[in-house]
């Protein structure tokens, strides 16, 4: 075979693995790695399952490439951003490239960026090859903060900062069709203005109200007994994502038979929505009791984003991890995304009095809340990424950022 007709036969090889990359990718946003089979990625570009398995031989083979080619594609905004010679600066351009790219998906000129979110529910050595490559990732985006007038964050500070960051731009997948693309730069501004500048007014300083967790906990033995099983159910899926979180491993978990798991449960997504109403009950109460509280809507807004980044790490916690929507049906997942925005739009409504009254900037409401609501699902994963954080020290080393800024104290 003669050197072009090699090349000509690399580019076709290159051109169809893309292809399958980008359908796969598309699939593995709506359903997760659940949804995501070879069979089905085949079907959305015309192929054989058979001469997929010539690309991927399996179907973590083929969802661990999508995500990986994301981290890659992450990996080159994060080295552009950290050019910059400030943090600010660096932060602005990274949210910048960050929103062309999923602006550029939307209209059809680049591939869209994989949700990373699922990547618990790779088996091994997969999941491990994503993992490492995200951590190498992480550890670059950290270096933002690396600047002589930032030289008093510790480590710990840094990495719950860039936790935090991150979870915005991922989170922001859930907000953004909201807007037509053309609007993107302009909620890149909003976002860059919150981040930066946080959402308290200047004569609004940091003192939360302490939100008894008694208030919270379950008040009868029917109560406690399904709490348990919700509360050992919502660990293992943040931990293994749903698909690791077989009913196996959930019924040894609570030391029950697969039978009594299936006498309280239909079936696993009924145990999704479950979980996911514990969650959302359990940040509607804290909103409430907050609404409750003495003070202005700033001392409300932060009492409630301190205790639930408290409640988090509690030995109530953790809440579900919104990654667990991608596993459910979609019919299932609408509902729990109103439920989700309802919380949010409460959220806006305390941002929007607070504005009002002056005790918050004037910010975009409804951007901001998706901001906080993003910051306190992703407080289920500090003690990860912190490890030895207390919950009493979790509201000001990750809410505390988002709510007075990034770059500030």
């Amino acid at each position: 075979m003669t050197q072009r007709a090699v090349l000509r036969a690399t580019d076709r090889f290159e051109r169809k693995r893309e292809a399958i990359l980008d359908a796969a990718t598309a699939i593995l946003n709506r359903r997760g790695v659940k949804g995501l089979t070879l069979g089905v990625a085949a079907a959305a570009v015309d192929l054989s399952t058979t001469s997929v398995t010539y690309y991927f031989k399996r179907k973590d083979d083929l969802a661990a490439a999508c995500m990986l080619r994301g981290i890659e594609a992450m990996a080159a905004m994060v080295e552009a951003a950290l050019a910059e010679q400030t943090p600010q600066a660096r932060l602005h351009l990274l949210l910048t490239l960050y929103l062309e790219r999923v602006r550029q998906s939307v209209v059809g000129a680049a591939p869209p960026l994989p949700v990373l979110s699922d990547l618990r529910a790779l088996n091994q050595p997969q999941r491990g090859a994503v993992a490492n490559a995200f951590v190498k990732v992480f550890r670059r985006l950290r270096q933002i903060f690396e600047a002589p007038e930032l030289a008093w964050l510790s480590r710990g500070r840094r990495t719950a900062r860039t936790h935090m960051l991150l979870e915005q731009l991922f989170w922001a997948a859930t907000w953004l069709p909201k807007y037509d693309p053309e609007d993107y730069p302009r909620l890149r501004d909003r976002m860059y203005d919150i981040l930066v500048s946080g959402m308290a007014a200047e004569t609004s300083a940091w003192g939360p109200l302490p939100i008894p967790t008694t208030e919270l906990a379950p008040r009868d033995r029917q109560e406690m007994s399904r709490e348990t099983f919700l509360l050992a159910a919502t660990r293992l899926i943040n931990s293994r994502g749903y698909r690791g979180a077989s009913v196996d491993k959930i019924s040894a978990e609570l030391n029950v038979t697969k039978g009594s798991f299936y006498h309280h449960n239909n079936a696993k997504d009924d145990l999704v929505v479950a979980c996911f109403d514990r969650t959302f009950e359990v940040m509607t109460r804290v909103q409430r009791l907050a609404m409750a509280l003495p003070g202005d809507q700033w001392t409300r807004l932060s009492s409630a984003a301190a205790a639930l980044a408290e409640y988090q790490l509690s030995e109530h916690g953790p809440l579900l991890r919104s990654s667990a929507f991608t596993a459910l049906p979609e019919a299932i997942r609408s509902d729990m995304v109103k439920d989700s925005d309802r919380v949010s739009d409460r959220f806006a409504s305390m941002i929007s009095d607070g504005i009002a009254e002056g005790s918050i900037r004037p910010v975009d409401p409804f951007i901001a809340a998706q901001m906080l609501n993003a910051t306190l699902n992703a407080g289920a994963d500090l003690s990860f990424w912190v490890p030895g954080v207390t919950p009493k020290a979790a509201p000001a080393v990750f809410v505390r950022p988002l709510l007075n800024g990034i770059f500030e104290k």
